[in-house]
């Protein structure tokens, strides 16, 4: 696997922000405002849904890294062929409101489904919060073997925030850090934050360990152009602040 310059840099240097659109979002006009968004306001790449029309759509909207989102490898194929520069198996909090779950076994899978099918691409997965934390650990060790480049974590979904403000935001992110101290522990890759991050908790993801985060919803969620990337440069300068004390 040969990762982008770029992207290696911003892994190295522990300051990866990652704009997420939806793994279900199909929404042209949203994924273009997502993209738009992650370019001007300085992220270090796109996430969308593996569509290869939506690919074109990003490409001719920024410069920006583009990884596709899927949970059916055939996805992958197409998209890649479009210009997708990295793929992920995941994110999977879209599902659990539907009632559907990920198990350690699916998700394993699933990567050696796709590395079959695209063995050269960069590859991350997302781990299940719904496992334990040792499970996650093993699940992602394993992912590790056969063949992911990068392993996100997760978690906002699960986590049920009882005050506003700060601590409510500290408290929706805790599951995904818990994850991220972990894993990051166990494994040589690098590990992407995400599900329920914000410009408060993105700088305690890179202290546990992440080299990065993803965020969705707290960017395009919001209603206005100037709010998202607005959003998203909050979140860089968080990033920056917490790379720069740490390579000081």
């Amino acid at each position: 696997m040969t990762m982008l310059p770029n992207l290696q840099r911003a892994f190295a240097n522990r300051s990866v922000l990652k704009v997420i659109s939806g793994l279900n979002n199909f929404n042209a006009e949203s994924v273009a405002a997502t993209v738009k968004a992650a370019d001007l306001g300085g992220a270090t790449f796109v996430d969308i849904a593996a569509d290869a029309a939506l690919v074109h759509l990003a490409k001719s909207l920024t410069k920006l890294p583009v990884c596709v989102s899927a949970v059916e490898p055939e996805k992958f194929v197409e998209a890649v062929a479009a210009g997708a520069d990295l793929i992920e198996i995941g994110n999977f909090d879209s599902f659990y409101a539907q009632g559907r779950r990920f198990e350690a076994d699916e998700v394993l899978a699933l990567t050696h489904q796709t590395r079959a099918l695209l063995p050269n691409i960069t590859l991350s997965v997302t781990v299940p919060h719904i496992l334990t934390l040792d499970q996650q650990v093993q699940l992602a060790e394993d992912l590790v073997k056969a063949g992911a480049d990068i392993i996100q974590t997760e978690g906002g979904t699960s986590s049920q925030p009882v005050h506003p403000g700060t601590l409510g935001l500290i408290e929706k992110a805790a599951p995904t850090l818990a994850a991220a101290y972990e894993i990051s522990r166990a494994v040589s890759v690098p590990v992407l934050c995400a599900s329920g991050i914000s410009n408060v908790t993105a700088p305690l993801a890179v202290a546990a360990g992440a080299a990065g985060v993803g965020v969705g919803s707290a960017i395009n969620q919001l209603n206005s152009e100037i709010a998202m990337i607005a959003a998203v440069r909050g979140l860089v300068e968080a990033l920056t602040t917490v790379s720069d004390r740490t390579f000081a």
